[in-house]
C-alpha cells in the first residue's frame, strides 16, 4: 500500500531503450552546435552615419602665427601659450574649483555678499587711522581745495591803457614772480587800479578785482584750466 503523503517516481526506461535515447540527444546536441557556429547578427538595413567628434586644438607656444599685414589695436593678440583659460568655478570636483568654489567651508569670507568692507583690518587700528591728518586740508569725501597763483590788481598799474595782459605777459614784465601752480586767480588789494581799457585774462577773479576792472572800462576773460581757452568773456 502507497502512502499518499509519499511522492511517487516515475519506473526507469527498459534497456533496450536506452541505445535509441542516447543517438537522438547526440543528435540533438550536433544540430545545435552547428547553429551556433553559423550564426550571423541581422543588421539594420539602413546604415549610420559616423558620429564626427570636435577636436579643439589649443594654440601652444610653438605654433605659427599668421603675417601681420598692418598692426593696430585691432590686430593685437596675446602670444600663443601665454595666457591661459580662466577655471571654471562649480563645475565638478575634477574641474579643480568645484563643490565649494575656493572659498572654503565656513567662515564669514565663504557667504553670500561682500565679505570684509575695503580699508578692514580684522578689528585692529586700520592704516587710514593710524597715518596722521594733513594740516589745512579737511578729510573726507567732497573737500577739495584749488590753489591759485594770486595776481594783485596792483600788478596791473604796470601795463600800458587799453592792452590785453594775462600771467605770462606780467612775468615777462617782472610785475610777478615765477610760481609751481598752473591756475592764477586775479584779487584785489590796497592799492586800487589806475589803467583803463584793460583786458584780463586768468583762470578766476574775485568779485572785488572784476568791479575795479569793469569801473575802469576793461573786462575780465576767464580762461579754461585745463586748456587755457576762453571759456567766458
Amino acid at each position: 500500500r502507497v502512502s499518499p503523503l509519499r511522492p511517487t517516481h516515475a519506473p526507469p526506461p527498459p534497456p533496450s531503450l536506452l541505445p535509441a535515447m542516447r543517438a537522438c540527444l547526440l543528435a540533438l546536441l550536433a544540430v545545435g552546435a552547428d547553429a551556433l557556429l553559423t550564426f550571423a547578427p541581422v543588421r539594420p538595413a539602413c546604415s549610420r552615419a559616423a558620429v564626427a567628434m570636435k577636436v579643439f586644438d589649443w594654440k601652444v607656444r610653438g605654433s605659427e602665427q599668421p603675417a601681420l599685414e598692418g598692426l593696430d589695436l585691432s590686430s593685437l593678440s596675446k602670444a600663443p601659450g601665454s595666457a591661459h583659460r580662466g577655471m571654471r568655478k562649480g563645475r565638478g570636483v575634477s574641474a579643480g574649483k568645484g563643490v565649494t568654489c575656493g572659498f572654503g567651508n565656513r567662515g564669514q569670507k565663504s557667504r553670500s555678499g561682500r565679505s570684509v568692507r575695503p580699508g578692514f583690518e580684522g578689528g585692529q587700528i586700520p592704516l587710514y587711522r593710524r597715518l596722521p591728518k594733513f594740516v589745512g586740508r579737511p578729510t573726507g569725501a567732497g573737500h577739495t581745495k584749488t590753489e591759485y597763483e594770486i595776481i594783485k590788481i596792483s600788478a596791473l598799474n604796470k601795463v600800458s591803457e587799453g592792452s590785453e595782459v594775462d600771467y605770462s605777459s606780467l612775468l615777462d614784465m617782472r610785475a610777478v614772480s615765477k610760481s609751481k601752480l598752473k591756475l592764477n586767480k586775479v584779487v584785489g588789494g590796497a592799492e586800487k587800479l589806475s589803467v583803463k581799457g584793460l583786458k584780463v585774462k586768468a583762470h578766476a577773479f574775485t568779485d572785488s578785482a572784476r568791479a575795479e576792472i569793469e569801473a575802469l572800462g576793461g573786462s575780465c576773460i576767464t580762461i579754461s584750466p585745463t586748456t587755457n581757452k576762453v571759456i567766458e568773456a
